[in-house]
């Protein structure tokens, strides 16, 4: 989605890559830099914003249904699986990369224990950048996503830095979205 887009309605954003929470101006316009996993990047002179799901409508009805219309195509369908739980972290993007952080080689461990009314799911991620404010945001995302799996009691997604991350961890499938192939 590479196009520009005036604000319905003041919102709520996050500023990239500090992650501090901002209020976007009704009439203000963007250009929409990046639009993955339900969430939209907006762009303007003075930077970068997060826009989340819950305030796609100040971007207008047309571009919140088409965002969660591209959100709904990988939902979670059928009975748990480990795979569901890797599929619902490639629903997750660095608001700057559009590559999701499964193939950026950000998931660095996976658990899955049974818990007493389903399965308790433990996630160790790292970030791309250390100084990096979006990885609560980021790593919320990745909770919320494996949560919405059936079968899922509780999840806990915990940044680390060891071994710090480095362009080597991509996936195939990830550097050629990148054009590093």
């Amino acid at each position: 989605m590479n196009q520009s887009v005036t604000l319905v309605r003041t919102c709520k954003a996050t500023v990239i890559p500090a992650g501090d929470e901002v209020t976007l101006a009704e009439g203000a316009s963007y250009s929409i830099a990046q639009s993955l996993g339900g969430s939209v990047t907006l762009r303007d002179v003075t930077g970068m914003y997060r826009v989340g799901e819950s305030e796609l409508d100040a971007l207008g009805e047309e571009i919140k249904q088409e965002v969660l219309k591209s959100k709904e195509d990988g939902q979670d369908s059928g009975p748990f699986s480990e795979e569901k739980v890797w599929d619902a972290m490639r629903g997750c993007y660095d608001p700057e990369i559009p590559v999701n952080i499964v193939d950026l080689g950000l998931i660095y461990d996976l658990k899955i224990d049974d818990g007493d009314e389903g399965k308790k799911i433990s996630v160790k991620m790292t970030l791309t950048a250390q100084g990096c404010g979006m990885g609560p945001v980021i790593a919320d995302d990745a909770k919320q996503r494996i949560l919405a799996l059936s079968d899922v009691e509780s999840a806990e997604v915990d940044i680390v830095w060891d071994p710090p991350w480095n362009p080597r961890m991509i996936s195939e499938e990830g550097k050629k979205v990148l054009g590093l192939e």
